[in-house]
């Protein structure tokens, strides 16, 4: 595991305490981390999440309940990606791909998703997502020759979603930043607001009932006002300092966290 990671999401679980969500999350992945039980179970307690893919895996199920236990026992959140029924069977989240629900049926907890673009934030927004992995922020071995964002525009988007969802047209000019690695000034947005007021820190760790929930409201701007955004691909420890604070919730990441 990178340790420099490690103490990343530790300081980005204090910066971004309100939102209630883990700040470090393992993907799991049928070709570079076929058998993640292992790894799961040396994710630290309280701050770390997974989210279960292995999609073509015919023992998915099996795998998917080994790891909701290991979760469960270490106080770590847990997502399904595109199966509803499997996340309900486990206990689980829900990831979306692209921002979209992967059918009719939904489910109450952490829902997360991928974004790639401006279009697959603002479907994950309008969709309830809590948290959105923006990807590929750097060159990343799951996706060997696909452009990436970069820090410049990755930040560029999620200022922009964080904005927009909290029912900005414009970037307020008092919550401009710079960063290591930039080229100049760009909006970051604070924090999101909490999900849950007074919520104590584990709630979301595998309770049912207990997840995170949009904050009261009415119409779009209740749910909308719950977005964070993450970053993914080819993250670890120095990659990450490229990004803004302000504006990266969290980090999804294999080898760094394996």
């Amino acid at each position: 595991m990178d340790l420099k990671l490690l103490a990343w999401g530790r300081a980005a679980m204090r910066r971004h305490h309100g939102n209630g969500l883990p700040t470090l999350w393992l993907f799991t992945d049928a070709a570079r981390l076929p058998d993640p039980r292992a790894a799961v179970a040396r994710l630290p307690r309280h701050i770390a999440g997974v989210v279960l893919r292995h999609d073509s895996d015919p023992d998915r199920a099996a795998l998917g309940h080994d790891l909701a236990r290991i979760c469960r026992s270490r106080r770590l959140a847990l997502v399904v990606a595109g199966d509803v029924r499997l996340a309900a069977r486990l206990g689980a989240g829900v990831h979306l791909r692209g921002g979209r629900w992967p059918g009719p049926l939904r489910r109450p907890g952490i829902v997360t998703s991928s974004a790639h673009n401006q279009q697959d934030l603002r479907r994950a927004a309008r969709n309830g997502a809590h948290l959105v992995f923006l990807s590929p922020a750097f060159a990343t071995a799951s996706h060997p020759g696909a452009p990436a964002l970069g820090a410049c525009r990755w930040a560029l988007l999620a200022s922009r979603a964080i904005f927009a969802n909290r029912g900005n047209d414009r970037p307020d000019p008092c919550l401009t930043t710079s960063w290591p690695g930039s080229s100049g000034p760009t909006v970051a947005a604070p924090a999101p607001q909490g999900m849950a007021q007074g919520m104590p820190r584990t709630d979301w760790a595998m309770k049912p009932g207990k997840r995170p929930a949009a904050p009261a409201g009415k119409g779009r701007n209740a749910a909308r006002s719950a977005l964070s955004v993450a970053a993914l691909g080819g993250i670890d420890g120095c990659s990450i300092r490229r990004l803004p604070r302000s504006a990266c919730a969290a980090v999804g990441a294999i080898g760094a966290l394996a």
